[in-house]
């Protein structure tokens, strides 16, 4: 009897037992979930940083992988990034840079808008606070505070957000033409915001088109390569009372192409040897106005076929972007080539694990072992076959059961190369670029050099 009686209490001590460990286990993952960083942006009007992501805004520098990061001390405009490093949230040079032509813009109108935000990690909120442009601001200078006036304001409940947030607001009815507007949301338990920046040509709510000017026609078409099966262009820039956002490319009445406003090159490919070709260009700005049609460009593509033998450039910064205990993604910038870049071929050491197409510039190598090292690569190829050098980086796996060991804690004065990883703050950071560091150059001080991987 008594042997029964000491089953039935061991039974229940284990039941007990494990009922603590579970409750453990909740607490400890919504421990972790509170502390991860809050990372969103502006989806719609779609902001400067979304465009870099989609390719409509280019030379954004790393913003064009993650802008949902534009992150700084907050309380703005009391506190903040400095004035002239608004938009680039003071670690994004690149963002900050401003002139009239600059940036891709989006058409609205004055009165009744909608902002939705894309939050890629929901954090307890504070506060969403959106600002204008002065009337009589200079577009060709970085923006200052004494640029701005808000015109909306969204007291929040400190608590978390859902991953999509709509704010209805107001915009002023009294300018058109471009003006940008600064969305900044802030957090609530970290004393950080995230910036935005939405780069817009207004009217004036009244349905009155605020630019009705078209672009200058694009000057001096002409041929840069020929070959049987391809042509490649230039032109002059045109010129816009707002700005010029891209050139159509058309071969005879067929639009081949549209190219950003900063793109003044264009390579037509797929032609057939010993066949006359025209080609125009129209130039066209952010309210839709088009230009007339360039001269046209006459050119005959050769009978003979000269050989394409020159390779694409090397994958400039492959480096880790995230990784688990089965997978590591990778990110590569594009290569050039003298004909065009049609695919990247990624290896798990030796071997082929995928071929994507030459627009794509990441890809997650998946099946991999936990907690174990591998040589990832990326090659370039063209329609000719030619083949690049490999971009090569180190990675490991994360251990299925425990926290990885590999990384080492971070310190000034070492030399790191991309894809080193370092804890800090106990979190683990990859580099994104080969420097020295040096006191205040700490992971999260400088996201263009590390990116956060837990």
């Amino acid at each position: 009897m008594s042997v029964r009686m000491n089953d039935s209490r061991m039974f229940i001590w284990k039941l007990a037992a494990a009922f603590a460990l579970m409750l453990l286990a909740l607490a400890c993952a919504k421990a972790f979930a509170g502390s991860a960083s809050a990372h969103g942006y502006i989806d719609s009007p779609s902001s400067r940083s979304k465009l870099c992501s989609t390719g409509v805004n280019t030379g954004c520098g790393a913003i064009q992988y993650e802008p949902q990061s534009l992150e700084a001390k907050g309380n703005f405009p009391t506190g903040g990034p400095a004035d002239g490093q608004i938009t680039g949230a003071g670690a994004f040079p690149e963002m900050n840079v401003q002139s009239a032509t600059r940036w891709s813009k989006v058409n609205l109108s004055g009165g009744t808008n909608t902002f939705t935000w894309k939050l890629t990690a929901r954090h307890a909120t504070a506060e969403w606070k959106y600002y204008i442009t002065k009337k009589g601001w200079d577009p060709n200078k970085a923006i200052a505070r004494a640029d701005l006036e808000q015109f909306c304001y969204i007291k929040d409940t400190g608590k978390q957000p859902e991953a999509t947030v709509t704010h209805t607001c107001s915009v002023p009815t009294d300018r058109s033409g471009y003006y940008v507007i600064l969305g900044v949301w802030e957090i609530a338990d970290t004393g950080n915001a995230f910036y935005q920046a939405i780069d817009v040509n207004l009217t004036n709510g009244g349905g009155t088109p605020a630019d009705t000017t078209a672009p200058s026609v694009p000057g001096n078409l002409r041929s840069t390569t020929v070959s049987s099966t391809s042509v490649g262009l230039a032109w002059n820039s045109s010129s816009d009372n707002v700005g010029v956002t891209g050139y159509k490319v058309y071969r005879g009445t067929t639009l081949l192409a549209t190219v950003s406003g900063s793109t003044t090159t264009y390579t037509a490919t797929g032609l057939t040897a010993g066949t006359a070709y025209s080609f125009t260009v129209q130039a066209v700005d952010a309210a839709g106005n088009a230009s007339a049609s360039s001269a046209p460009l006459n050119v005959t593509t050769p009978t003979g076929s000269t050989p394409d033998t020159t390779a694409p450039t090397v994958p400039g910064g492959l480096h880790i972007h995230t990784f688990d205990a089965s997978s590591i993604s990778l990110m590569w910038s594009a290569s050039t080539d003298n004909v065009g870049v049609t695919g990247y071929r990624i290896y798990n050491g030796s071997t082929l694990v995928a071929t994507v197409s030459g627009t794509t510039l990441e890809y997650k190598v998946s099946g991999l072992s936990a907690g174990t090292s591998y040589t990832l690569s990326v090659q370039a190829v063209d329609a000719a076959g030619n083949v690049s050098p490999s971009a090569t980086v180190a990675g490991k796996t994360s251990d299925s059961t425990t926290p990885p060991t590999g990384p080492q804690a971070w310190a000034a004065g070492v030399a790191y190369k991309i894809g080193d990883l370092v804890t800090y703050g106990g979190k683990t950071y990859s580099c994104r670029q080969n420097h020295t560091s040096l006191t205040g150059w700490e992971p999260p001080s400088t996201p263009a050099l590390w990116l956060l991987q837990t």
